[in-house]
């Protein structure tokens, strides 16, 4: 340390004291080494010794090594072939372990495959949930594993357009299938319809007999019109009945919807159903063009609407909120309106009432079809109403047809009956009740002629006809009453009133035929009452009950008679007209033939016999027409005096056309129709009478004198006409008489005319200038 601290001299004392170490230690070394010399020579002497006996072991140690190494080699082979068997043992565990992990993943796969294969899409899609939350998971280290993950979406958007495939597939057989569906769906509907109808006709067995004949008619024809309506052939019905699941396979939609749900799109699988759907729906309630020329035009129409509606009752009750009640109830209330707006178009084209009522047969089969399934239908039978005028339209023109074939056939004369039977089979056509001609002995004739019987067998057959319309509709008996009364009072107050009026119109009827007219609508304003019995006993409904309405065929008969007698008053002033126009008198005869007109005697030989027909009609209407005629003649006569035309007039004519009046007055006297009280006939003449026997007697003072007087003699004459007819005679006198002038009493006869003329001028200008 003072070596290190470089005091003085410390480092020669430093190498001192180390040399006085090393020497102490080299005596210690060699006291030790001469105390153990000997035994260090006994070791080297023995080993020596030991050498000899080392280099023996050596050769023997080195012996055995190589003999061990030869053995070694083989056991070094085995060992070696040992650890590559373990390695393998290991791997071999390994890939068991792996593959035990990977095989219900590639079981799952093949599985998914399979599915895929036999278009089990549902399953599939569990299966692929399946691999992907619990399987693949446990192997996502491999590569193929990826390869799987990547593949699934592929795999699910190709099931969802399979799926979707096979909806459109779907909705494509739906629609083909809707009318055989609407078709069988309307068929039931029918059937139970019609088995309720029969339990309802034989608990009411027991009604009246009357009621029963007047009802089993109208009950035969709807048997015809519902044979006729059936959907199938005639040996169908033995067949099982057939519902929509039978005929459309549903499984695609339920598969697509569960697909989708579970895909998570339901939502848009939903709304692409309900749009196609519209769409079909468009499709179907657009009508073909002809759809009103047949039935079978409008059943098609029915049959697929029908399927339609009864295909989204069915997705409605067997799925989950794909079709919903407000959804089917929109597109119900769509399509009514769009039904409703067809019909009453294609309806308006339909000209024949057997096809009018097939169509509501079908509208009301179809109504009922669909009020099966839910659906409200109370615009239908609305419409049915609408429909029904038009029925009764279409009928009324048919009958009408009916009533102008019977009025064209018919004779026009009383209808002849030999025997009992004939006389029977005429009154089981019509209620005819005559005592007094019961009382007659055959053969006899009726009243009427033949159409009257025709026209009441025609209208019962109107009213059966417009019976058939009111069947099903679902209305009381008071409402078909009225309703029948209604239709009923339409045909004869307009159908049959107006072929009453066109006949009476045709030139071709005559005075006689004019008369069995007014018989015959006689005898159909009294058949009336039975009319209304009838509707009575159809509807059951009684005749006294409140607000049930009347027939207005009285007013119909009683107009037509009324235009059936102006037309016997026209065509007999026609008659008389054309005698009239025969007339050809001389009016510059200078005296008479001593006798009547021969055209006047022919004219009033027509007009007896024509009101000796006159005897069955009544009292007053032969007495008007009678008198009618006679005051046309007078007319007719006096216009004949009167005409401009005719310049002169001698009175030799005068005393002629006095003998055609005094054949009229006779005419009027011999009372051709009975029931004139005294001269009244006769009356229709004095104007002619006074007027003649003024200038055959040439009382002109009288006449002058007493003019204006309510007692006066010649009180119908006017001055006007007197003075026409004066100066037609006064221009004969100047032109037969040119030299009469010279002759005292002629020349004061010209005088007497010429004052008259003057007197009469101012008595014309008097009146004329105080009117």
């Amino acid at each position: 340390r003072s070596v290190y601290d470089d005091q003085p001299n410390a480092h020669q004392r430093f190498m001192e004291k180390l040399d006085a170490c090393i020497r102490n230690h080299d005596r210690e070394i060699e006291k030790m080494c001469n105390f153990h010399h000997q035994g260090f020579v006994d070791a080297i002497t023995e080993l020596l010794k030991v050498r000899a006996d080392a280099e023996k072991l050596k050769v023997q140690v080195t012996d055995t090594n190589q003999r061990l190494q030869d053995a070694g080699k083989e056991v070094i082979a085995q060992t070696e072939e040992i650890i590559r068997c373990r390695v393998q043992q290991r791997n071999i565990t390994t890939v068991v372990e792996k593959l035990q992990l990977c095989l219900p993943v590639l079981e799952m796969y093949s599985k998914l495959k399979e599915q895929m294969n036999v278009k089990r899409y549902y399953s599939a899609l569990k299966t692929m949930e399946q691999l992907e939350n619990l399987y693949l998971p446990r192997v996502s280290q491999y590569r193929f594993c990826q390869i799987m993950i990547d593949n699934l979406p592929k795999l699910r958007e190709e099931i969802k357009e399979i799926s979707m495939s096979d909806l459109k597939d779907f909705l494509e057989s739906i629609r083909k299938h809707s009318d055989r569906i609407g078709e069988t769906a309307m068929k039931q509907a029918q059937q139970q319809k019609t088995f309720s109808t029969t339990l309802q006709k034989q608990n009411n067995v027991n009604y009246g007999w009357n009621m029963h004949l007047c009802r089993s008619r109208v009950l035969e024809t709807k048997n015809e019109i519902t044979l006729k309506r059936t959907f199938e052939d005639d040996d169908e019905h033995e067949e099982e009945v057939l519902t929509a699941q039978d005929l459309v396979d549903f499984s695609p939609v339920y598969r697509c919807l569960h697909i989708y749900s579970v895909l998570g799109d339901g939502e848009i699988f939903e709304n692409y159903y309900r749009k196609q759907r519209r769409k079909q729906a468009r499709l179907v309630l657009q009508p073909q063009s002809s759809m009103h020329e047949t039935v079978e035009g409008y059943r098609r129409y029915f049959s697929q609407i029908v399927g339609f509606f009864v295909v989204e009752d069915h997705i409605l009750h067997v799925t989950q909120g794909l079709v919903t009640r407000t959804y089917t109830d929109e597109l119900w209330n769509m399509a009514l309106s769009k039904i409703i707006a067809v019909l009453r178009t294609h309806s308006s084209y339909c000209s024949d009432p057997d096809l009018v009522l097939e169509l509501k047969n079908l509208i009301v089969v179809f109504a009922d079809t669909l009020q099966g399934y839910g659906f409200p239908v109370n615009r239908l039978f609305d419409l049915l109403f609408e429909i029904r005028d038009q029925y009764n339209e279409t009928l009324l023109k048919k009958w009408s047809g009916l009533f102008r074939d019977i009025f064209e056939v018919d004779n026009y004369s009383p209808i002849p009956v030999a025997n009992e039977e004939e006389y029977k089979i005429v009154i089981s056509k019509f209620p005819f009740q005559d005592p007094e001609l019961d009382k007659q002995s055959f053969p006899k004739k009726l009243p009427m002629s033949q159409s009257v019987p025709q026209i009441y067998i025609q209208v019962k057959e109107f009213i059966y006809a417009s019976l058939k319309f009111s069947e099903s509709l679902h209305r009381s008996s008071t409402e078909i009453d009225d309703m029948l009364r209604k239709s009923t009072n339409l045909l004869l107050t307009r159908t049959l009133s107006s072929c009453l009026q066109n006949l009476i119109k045709k030139p071709h009827i005559g005075l006689t035929e004019l008369v069995q007219i007014i018989i015959n609508t006689t005898h159909l304003e009294q058949a009336c009452k039975y009319l209304e019995d009838f509707i009575s006993n159809i509807t059951n409904i009684s005749q006294v009950t409140v607000h049930t309405a009347r027939l207005y065929g009285l007013s119909t008969f009683k107009d037509a008679r009324h235009a059936a007698e102006g037309e016997i008053y026209t065509k007999l002033n026609q008659k008389i007209d054309e005698f009239i126009q025969i007339a050809d008198y001389d009016w510059t005869m200078s005296e008479s033939d001593g006798r009547a007109s021969g055209y006047l005697m022919d004219l009033i030989n027509f007009l007896r016999s024509t009101f000796q027909v006159f005897t069955h009609l009544p009292g007053k209407v032969a007495q008007t027409a009678c008198m009618s005629a006679c005051q046309h003649l007078s007319t007719s006569l006096m216009q004949m005096l009167l005409d401009s035309e005719l310049k002169q007039i001698s009175m030799g004519a005068i005393q002629q056309f006095n003998l055609d009046v005094i054949q009229c007055e006779l005419f009027a006297s011999s009372e051709p129709v009975p029931g004139f009280q005294g001269d009244t006939l006769q009356l229709a003449f004095i104007d002619l009478r006074q007027l003649l026997d003024l200038f055959m007697v040439w009382d002109w003072s009288t006449y002058l004198a007493d003019y204006g007087q309510a007692t006066s003699k010649y009180l119908r004459v006017s001055p006007g006409t007197a003075l026409t007819l004066l100066e037609k005679m006064k221009d004969s006198s100047k032109k037969n008489n040119i030299f009469a002038q010279f002759r005292k009493n002629d020349r004061d006869k010209q005088k007497l005319i010429e004052t008259v003329v003057k007197q009469l001028r101012s008595l014309v200008n008097g009146m004329s200038q105080h009117t």
